[in-house]
């Protein structure tokens, strides 16, 4: 049986009469990215300090990579690497002088960390800058140098704060398919972002977090389906036949000058078959078909009350 990479039961936090956290509980299966997301003020930021040994909890228990957050911090430490928000590289050394320091910060013996450097400069494609400042670097190399600078000292869990902020649709890409990589190395991510297209590309699960409590909870898909609104919008060609069609079903919702039907689907293939067997069964025949599913802009917008826009505060921290 597989060890979590993260359990924490109970997690309570408080600052003076603000409670931040109120009875949490998470549980990260290893080798997979887990994205925890939540409104401005909900206490995800205060989350991955605790988890990451950056402050302590008022109450609960946790475990990270199987070590007791209170008895065993160090072992917390050892497993564990943290990337923040912005790179936190140094622009006036080079790229390989970057790794270098890292790996005297993990004291690897000599030989032991010049193969690392060399591996992970080829690994995030910085070979032929690495005798350049990092001050040169685009913004996107800048992004893939603190990734390598993270796995100097091979850590199997990586809390990843905003990896693509400020990157270009290329670099986020390039970012994403290291992500990819890693957990298929058998590294856990541990995903917070403001780009709710981030979390639904990369995470395995997600975490909803509000008024310090864990509001909702699922694989991307599962959130998605927990919201009404999903359905299967038909075209056809002619008045007549849209009409036709629009008997067939009990709910819907037509348009006359686009000559479009809206049926309400959870997206599903048995609903999308159950679609077309009605269509069939009055011989109608649509000239088009596409499947609508609520987007996680619309998760967040059902469960906290709130628009994206207006949670990416918290997100920026």
């Amino acid at each position: 049986m597989t060890v979590p990479a993260i359990v924490a039961n109970g997690l309570r936090k408080s600052f003076g009469d603000n409670t931040v956290l109120d009875g949490v509980d998470l549980e990260v299966e290893a080798g997979t990215v887990f994205a925890l997301l939540g409104p401005n003020g909900a206490g995800k930021t205060t989350s991955v300090h605790i988890l990451s040994t950056l402050i302590r909890s008022d109450a609960g228990t946790i475990r990270v990579a199987g070590c007791d957050l209170d008895t065993d911090p160090d072992g917390v430490r050892a497993a564990i690497a943290v990337t923040g928000q912005f790179a936190a590289v140094d622009g006036l050394l080079t790229g390989r002088e970057n790794l270098e320091l890292m790996a005297d910060l993990y004291h690897l013996d000599r030989t032991v960390g010049r193969q690392r450097i060399a591996e992970l400069l080829r690994r995030f494609d910085l070979e032929d800058a690495a005798g350049k400042p990092a001050a040169t670097y685009s913004g996107g190399m800048r992004r893939r140098l603190d990734l390598a600078m993270s796995l100097v000292g091979d850590p199997r869990i990586i809390f990843l704060d905003e990896p693509t902020t400020g990157l270009d649709p290329r670099s986020r890409r390039t970012v994403w398919q290291i992500v990819r990589e890693l957990v298929a190395d058998g590294v856990t991510i541990f995903l917070t972002t403001q780009q709710l297209e981030e979390a639904d590309q990369l995470a395995d699960r997600i975490a909803v977090l509000d008024g310090g409590r864990i509001i909702a909870e699922g694989r991307p898909r599962e959130l998605k389906r927990m919201i009404p609104g999903g359905h299967v919008t038909l075209r056809f060609t002619d008045a007549d036949t849209l009409a036709a069609a629009e008997r067939a079903f009990d709910e819907s919702r037509s348009d006359v000058n686009e000559l479009v039907l809206d049926v309400p689907s959870d997206g599903s293939t048995a609903a999308v078959r159950d679609v077309l067997d009605r269509l069939d069964a009055v011989d109608v025949i649509a000239q088009s078909l596409e499947v609508h599913t609520p987007d996680l802009d619309d998760v967040f917008l059902a469960l906290t009350g709130r628009p994206e826009h207006q949670i990416s505060a918290e997100f920026a921290q």
